[in-house]
């Protein structure tokens, strides 16, 4: 009897000091997601490794139409008698219903659509691991510093997600950059900018936060909405 309650008090012991990691991917289920409220077009994108323009075209959205809480987004390419039957749904139409963060690109602060010909490091430190994209983990690098040290934007851009809605990331920013890249600030302890605001290579955008009692900043480019190894474009 005291082996048996031994045994199941190690086993306890165990199991709590195994530290819970985020999932290595997001399915993409039945092909369908439902809008929660801190979503915006550009988090649920990245969340599914998506290109945000493609996204929009797939629901017959504009990158600058808000989305709502309960609206349901297509997540996969839509036959082509789907897009030419189907009708916008009631969720999809302009309602009432509370809006989510809006996924909207102001007219004055529209993205140049030019690619950036400098990037520059976020943050300082050392890279703590190399990049692979089918690991969530690894889809950029982590580098080490010192908490609350600043974190900056890496090249010109607009800010289009500013919160903590993406497990795995914590209190996350992602600024657009061009039609075609984005890039990532993840596990920050503050955030300093706020969705639409547009920024200059250089700018503080957050403080660095920790992951696991290290003091790191988790960071992420996207190419057409699929993640790119941060190493080949960094300085």
């Amino acid at each position: 009897m005291k082996s048996a309650f031994a045994i199941a008090i190690a086993t306890l012991l165990l199991v709590s000091c195994v530290s819970v990691k985020p999932p290595t991917s997001y399915s993409r289920g039945a092909g369908w997601y439902t809008v929660k409220p801190s979503d915006t077009l550009y988090s649920i994108a990245w969340r599914y490794g998506l290109d945000y323009k493609q996204l929009a075209s797939w629901n017959k959205l504009s990158v600058n139409t808000p989305i709502h809480p309960g609206q349901r987004l297509r997540l996969i390419k839509p036959s082509s008698q789907t897009v030419a039957g189907t009708k916008p749904s009631s969720s999809t139409r302009s309602s009432t219903k509370p809006k989510a963060r809006v996924s909207t690109r102001p007219k004055n602060a529209q993205s140049s659509g030019r690619n950036p010909s400098k990037w520059i490091w976020p943050t300082k430190g050392k890279p703590l691991n190399t990049f692979l994209a089918s690991d969530l983990d690894r889809r950029g690098i982590d580098i080490a510093g010192k908490l609350g040290q600043p974190v900056r934007a890496v090249a010109d851009g607009r800010v289009v997600y500013s919160g903590n809605g993406l497990a795995g990331y914590g209190n996350l920013i992602i600024i657009e950059h061009s039609d075609t890249y984005l890039s990532a600030y993840a596990y920050c302890q503050q955030r300093l900018v706020q969705e639409g605001s547009t920024v200059k290579a250089g700018k503080v955008v957050a403080k660095m936060g920790s992951r696991n009692n290290i003091a790191k900043l988790h960071f992420e480019i996207r190419r057409n909405g699929k993640p790119v190894d941060p190493m080949k474009y960094l300085p």
